[in-house]
């Protein structure tokens, strides 16, 4: 067996494909060269210093045995057997394979990974014995090419760069396995080309998953990190959440918009999700964090254009009434300043807009992905769900489809590791046989049971409609009285919040209350649980 040279201490080491800026040649045995992504000799010196030294083998594990067996990212199936090898199911095989570019090296390592399976002692004699069983020990080139394989190593002190290296060659040619099959797909393209797209992306985003290895750690090492965030915690060096600019929700849902939470803000149409969404963004995006960068949110919107989301946030910011504009009441001795104030308050805040009217779950997620890997993403924001596409699930119907868009949603919070802010329908059940005091169930979210069950929080927009209108008719009749129906909360409590509704604002005010610090807001109407309203 060709070993390619010894590997000694202080002598030449393989450089990574990244160090070398390009991809290995491999030597035919006609002496013709080609890259294919490969360093044999690396290959060979983890092999011998498993050999030379068995407990390497748990190096080895740690950096190249987070590959999953079978998980081939291009969808394709392992390799054929070489001549005269029996097509057989090892369960190492696909892994062997893909990290060992040499038949000969991968069968070595898939043995050596079956005898640590039956836990049996890794050594030559043992792994001749093996493959000799299996009539695969000529396929490596007989026990004579162990030896030598054994003696190529000197040292295993850099076994942990020798497996980097492998690793970084298997995402190559995984990388480019999964190019060249995307490539087949668009050239010959059997289905919807935003469902192709995804396919493509998700392939490429699996071969890095592939090949990063979850850290595992035992219970007492994660109790003394857990005891560390809560001290953090009590001390207010970290917030458990991005506060919501609403105390007493913030307070009801433990911190607010807790990282790979999916918050679902529900309403009838016409209600004001929209403006409260829009409040909550303004209010992330404009508070100052110390030592550090303000929150950058990517706000979707299906609805509304993105100049109408900007002319919203600017009459809330500033304090002109959207109508004045529009009307021609707007006192423009008076009012210019606030506008121009607002502008330059507004133009520091890190808030991006989409106003992709029927996006896609795909391209949402390739977005927003997109955004976070180039900018940094701290909230998503989408208004609102049932505006959304999935086209592969729609064929099965719009429950499913809206389901699909629930998961897909869910999933994108804890990839990003972000909270996902969505707004959402109601059905018209609510207003059916219990009058206009009617309150919203987790039963009237619209078209799907999957949002509820996807959602870590759930809270309902509730407001009296005959009494809104009343009051948006007449400026002078105060501010809307509307409650925060915390319905849902997998971490925490549920209950009500009350707040005040400014129309000509379009702004949400929260309601301050006198009440110990013990206090929570907690409970529904009917428990009877309400603070003191100054």
């Amino acid at each position: 067996m060709d070993t390619a040279g010894e590997i000694r201490p202080g002598g030449s080491e393989p450089r990574s494909p990244v160090e070398s800026g390009s991809a290995a040649l491999s030597v035919s045995a006609t002496g013709s060269s080609s890259a294919d992504f490969a360093d044999y000799r690396t290959e060979q010196a983890v092999l011998a210093s498993i050999l030379v030294e068995p407990s390497s083998l748990n190096t080895v594990l740690s950096i190249l045995g987070g590959v999953e067996e079978g998980s081939s990212v291009s969808g394709g199936s392992a390799k054929k057997a070489a001549p005269g090898e029996k097509q057989a199911s090892s369960p190492f095989r696909r892994m062997a394979q893909m990290i060992f570019r040499d038949p000969k090296n991968a069968l070595i390592y898939e043995s050596i990974l079956e005898l640590q399976a039956k836990q049996s002692t890794i050594d030559v004699l043992s792994l001749a014995d093996h493959l000799r069983r299996t009539k695969r020990l000529e396929m490596v080139g007989g026990e004579n090419a162990l030896l030598e394989l054994q003696d190529s190593v000197g040292s295993t002190a850099s076994l942990e760069s020798w497996c980097e290296i492998l690793r970084d060659y298997a995402m190559l040619r995984e990388t480019l396995r999964a190019c060249r099959i995307a490539e087949d797909m668009c050239k010959n393209p059997t289905g919807d080309v935003r469902t192709l797209l995804d396919g493509v992306e998700a392939s490429l985003f699996r071969v890095r998953n592939n090949f990063v290895r979850p850290e595992i750690k035992p219970l007492k090492i994660l109790l003394t990190e857990t005891f560390k965030h809560f001290e953090d915690l009590l001390e207010h060096k970290v917030e458990p959440g991005i506060s919501t600019g609403f105390s007493d929700l913030d307070k009801l849902t433990g911190g607010g918009l807790k990282k790979q939470e999916m918050f679902v803000l529900a309403a009838r149409p016409s209600i004001g999700k929209t403006s409260l969404a829009l409040n909550i963004v303004r209010n992330v995006v404009m508070k100052d964090v110390p030592n550090a960068p303000r929150k950058r949110v990517m706000f979707f919107s299906l609805e509304m254009g993105a100049e109408q989301v900007a002319a919203r946030l600017l009459c809330t910011e500033s304090g002109v009434p959207f109508s004045s504009i529009m009307d021609g009441t707007f006192d423009s001795r008076r009012e210019i300043d606030k506008l121009t104030n607002a502008v330059t308050r507004l133009g520091q805040a890190q808030l991006v807009i989409d106003p992709t009217g029927g996006i896609s779950i795909y391209e949402l997620r390739a977005k927003a992905r997109k955004e976070k890997e180039m900018n940094g993403l701290d909230l998503i924001v989408i208004d609102y769900l049932q505006l959304m596409k999935a086209p592969e699930a729609a064929r099965e119907g719009r429950q499913v489809e809206v389901s699909a868009i629930s998961g897909g949603l869910k999933k994108l919070a804890k990839d990003l590791d972000v909270p996902v802010l969505v707004l959402a329908q109601l059905n018209r059940e609510v207003e059916k046989g219990q009058g206009k005091n009617a309150r919203p169930k987790l039963s009237n979210l619209r078209e799907s049971g999957s949002i509820e069950q996807d959602a870590d929080v759930v809270v309902f927009l509730h407001r009296d409609r005959d009494e809104s209108k009343e009051n948006a008719q007449n400026a002078s009749a105060g501010p809307i009285k509307s409650e925060l129906i915390v319905e849902k909360n997998r971490n925490g409590k549920t209950g009500v919040v009350e707040v005040e509704f400014k129309p000509e604002l379009m702004e949400f005010r929260p309601i301050f209350h006198e009440y110990s610090k013990s206090y929570v807001p907690s409970g529904h109407p009917e428990d009877g649980a309400d603070g003191n309203k100054k």
